[in-house]
């Protein structure tokens, strides 16, 4: 049932919307939930991988398997992970694609831009009442 005036309950046009979504947009569907102990720390759910994230796999034939992420591939909606590859049946070497949602980072590369986003959620999630006492910066030393 439609609940909210202003916003599409279709499926084709979610659909498409998400699937035709620019760059930019698509950053942040491509997002993986966070290891218990970051979510801890950082009072985080999830976060946008990127390149250098340690991820671990969570569904597959690779489940439970560490690795660390090569690249991340917006336009095919694929993560490549350091060492995952099969050989084709010419012999050649191709990395083995991974949706995002099917990975959890363990570790994350921390840069000046990802520590203000985690500083921002963490000053959102407080004023929402979800956290109580620590900042992100006091658990980053």
């Amino acid at each position: 049932m439609k609940t909210h005036q202003t916003v599409s309950s279709s499926r084709r046009k979610s659909r498409k919307a998400c699937l035709g979504a620019p760059s930019h947009l698509k950053r942040k569907l491509m997002s993986s939930h966070l290891s218990k102990e970051l979510r801890a720390k950082y009072h985080v759910r999830s976060m946008p991988i990127r390149k250098d994230d340690e991820v671990v796999v969570m569904r597959g034939k690779h489940k439970s398997e560490k690795a660390k992420v090569t690249q991340v591939y917006r336009k095919k909606w694929t993560v490549y992970l350091e060492k995952k590859t099969r050989e084709k049946q010419s012999g050649q070497s191709v990395n083995i694609p991974f949706h995002p949602s099917r990975l959890m980072i363990t570790t994350l590369k921390l840069d000046k831009d990802r520590l203000n986003a985690l500083g921002r959620r963490n000053k959102e999630a407080k004023e929402k009442g979800k956290v109580k006492g620590k900042d992100v910066e006091k658990s980053l030393d």
